[in-house]
């Protein structure tokens, strides 16, 4: 009977001191969660501004992060070729960019002034003579009858018909400054991201290790994988969709300015972004190649023509060449993941999609081939 009750004794002392014990451990858990949130709250706080501090510049590196990506095989050539000096590689890789950059900037602004300045010049002197419309036009559905009238009056008394359209030119002239300060910020931003360019190109090894120590965090074992294929990406997206809509635009341009297509340079630059779209590039050289047949011999409007006929079927021969060239990853997959990308970001997007679009294909693929792999067995004994 002692026994029982120096038992139950016991027992209650030990519940009654584990029952005072645990507000004690309850304190120290609720410390111990209130620092791990302040911590984290901290943390979360410092990305943030950090993201804040650098979101202007974000677009900008990616450009010079996908240029260095897209010049890195030349840069090696070029720096083996200089006995292994990477500054004046970067340095001779970055001058070539920017000239081919900036060369076509200042044809297209020539090609766009010259015009211009001469449409102001007859305009200031009264010289600019509008020939009277065709008959024909009056049978025209809609807008025969209004576009009749207006032409007749341009052609009586041109500042008449100019004062009636006040409102719509100022529109108009509105839109046209604003799309060209953004036209002109975008290729400032360009250049700098070719310099960016220039520069990671000298710390592309210690870049290269970076990525892969990130991938290899996040893919484990396939981290090496997925980093090549992310840098293979955007080189065949830079060749097969930003390289054929170059060539196409330059060679285009060199036929307009050959023909005296005016505005050449304007017609080159509206080509390279439709052939970026993904849209036919026959759609700015038909209308060359009728101008043309009005304006010069026979012979050259031919000649033209088969000229822009070529160049508007380059890309079908091209593209599978270029597009794809060096990911194992199939052509309509990149294809798919590029347009979409450009559809929902711009031309950025045809990079990140492209990229976020082959990486999502080798995941599934190594998801659903997991369990098709032949299982080891155990050793016999």
């Amino acid at each position: 009977m002692g026994a029982f009750l120096f038992s139950k004794n016991h027992k209650m002392e030990g519940y009654i001191l584990n029952s005072s014990s645990q507000p004690s451990d309850d304190k120290k858990f609720l410390n111990r969660t209130l620092e791990a949130a302040l911590h984290i709250g901290l943390i979360a706080l410092l990305l943030f501004w950090c993201f804040r501090i650098i979101q202007p510049f974000i677009h900008i590196m990616l450009w010079g992060i996908i240029i260095t990506v897209a010049l890195h095989p030349v840069y090696n050539s070029l720096r083996s070729a200089l006995g292994g000096r990477k500054r004046l590689a970067a340095a001779l890789i970055t001058l070539v960019t920017l000239l081919l950059l900036i060369v076509p900037i200042l044809l297209l602004a020539g090609s766009l002034i010259n015009p211009i300045r001469e449409l102001s010049m007859m305009l200031r002197k009264g010289i600019l003579d509008i020939p009277p419309p065709p008959e024909s036009i009056k049978s025209w559905l809609i807008i025969g009858e209004p576009l009749y009238k207006f032409w007749s009056l341009a052609s009586d008394n041109l500042g008449t018909a100019l004062g009636k359209m006040a409102p719509q030119l100022k529109a108009v002239g509105s839109w046209l400054l604003s799309s060209a300060a953004s036209v002109g910020f975008g290729i400032l931003q360009f250049i700098i991201a070719i310099i960016i360019s220039g520069i990671l190109l000298v710390y592309a090894e210690g870049g290269q290790k970076a990525v892969r120590s990130i991938a290899n965090r996040l893919a484990s074992e396939r981290g090496d994988e997925f980093a090549d294929l992310a840098g293979a990406t955007v080189r065949s997206v830079a060749q097969g969709i930003l390289g054929v809509a170059l060539i196409q635009s330059l060679l285009a341009g060199i036929g307009f300015l050959v023909v005296g297509v005016p505005a050449a340079g304007l017609w080159a630059m509206i080509l390279f972004l439709i052939a970026v779209v993904q849209l036919p590039s026959l759609i700015v050289i038909a209308p060359a190649i009728v101008y043309v047949f009005y304006t010069a011999s026979t012979t050259v409007a031919i000649l033209f023509t088969i000229w822009g006929v070529l160049i508007g079927l380059s890309d079908n021969l091209l593209r599978p060449i270029l597009l794809g060239r060096g990911v194992d990853v199939p052509m309509l997959v990149i294809f798919i993941g590029a347009t979409g990308g450009l559809i929902y970001r711009g031309i950025i997007g045809l990079f990140v999609g492209a990229i976020i679009f082959a990486l999502g294909y080798k995941l599934i693929l190594a998801w659903m081939n997991r369990d098709a792999e032949p299982k080891e067995e155990p050793a016999k004994t």
